[in-house]
């Protein structure tokens, strides 16, 4: 089974590097954010043409995620729960094939020192409420996303000029330990434990791609169950040099049956 993740910024824009990257990987799902289009307007029937299935969650211009998977996509759930009175399209899940898998964009959280920070936190412990309950499915879960959130030192190519942003902030950084305390594991890191210059986001300004300044902010997070299948995780640089990129790359993982 292989799973990967892409923020893909604008799936209109992105559509056809999706779809041939899809057909080049041999994926079987693929979790995708920032589609910046409502929910309406996602392209399924393009993907339906290149034999996936889909299920997106969408909103105009901002957020939204979506499943592709050649397999049924079952039992979905729409946004995080406890959601409340937040209508913004961060969370999808759902099963393929026996697995619990979610796409995730999670808030960036600038600047720290306004009420943007305090959602992304808020976020983070709901998001934290919900993957302890995954856990006693017993099942393997795979959450796979952009976390917005840089775990490490070696996760970024300046540690000290990032020491104020929220993806990297001491409160986001602890936050995202404690999924990892639940029992989760961070897949790349179960293979590539001392690996540097592993980035999947290079910013479009100053050269960020030419010079390899970028973060590792795009992530599987797995259950046990999930890791004791783990065969390889892999960040895919081919997407971020081709023409009209994302600012994002894929990572891939791969479970053994």
């Amino acid at each position: 089974m292989r799973i990967a993740t892409w923020n893909v910024n604008s799936i209109k824009m992105r559509l056809e590097a999706v779809l041939g990257w899809l057909k080049a990987s041999h994926i079987d799902a693929l979790l995708l954010q920032e589609i910046k289009c409502e929910t309406a307007n996602f392209p399924a029937m393009e993907f339906q043409s290149a034999g996936y299935k889909t299920h997106a969650l969408g909103q105009k211009a901002y957020n939204g995620v979506a499943i592709v998977s050649r397999h049924a996509i079952e039992d979905v759930i729409e946004h995080l729960p406890e959601a409340g009175e937040d209508v913004q399209s961060r969370y999808l899940e759902a099963t393929i094939k026996g697995i619990r898998v979610a796409s995730i964009y999670l808030p960036n959280g600038n600047p720290i020192d306004t009420e943007k920070f305090t959602y992304k936190l808020a976020w983070l412990e709901r998001l934290r409420r919900h993957m302890k309950k995954l856990l006693e499915s017993e099942t393997p879960v795979v959450l796979g996303g952009d976390y917005n959130v840089i775990p490490e030192a070696t996760d970024v190519y300046d540690p000290k000029r990032w020491e104020n942003d929220a993806l990297f902030h001491p409160k986001s950084r602890a936050a995202f330990r404690e999924l990892e305390a639940l029992g989760y594991a961070d897949a790349f890191r179960v293979l590539h434990p001392q690996k540097k210059h592993a980035y999947t986001f290079w910013d479009y300004t100053g050269g960020a791609w030419e010079r390899d300044t970028g973060l590792r902010i795009d992530h599987f997070l797995l259950s046990p169950e999930a890791v004791d299948r783990l065969a390889n995780c892999f960040i895919d640089l081919t997407p971020r040099g081709q023409e009209k990129a994302s600012d994002h790359t894929p990572v891939v993982v791969e479970l053994r049956d």
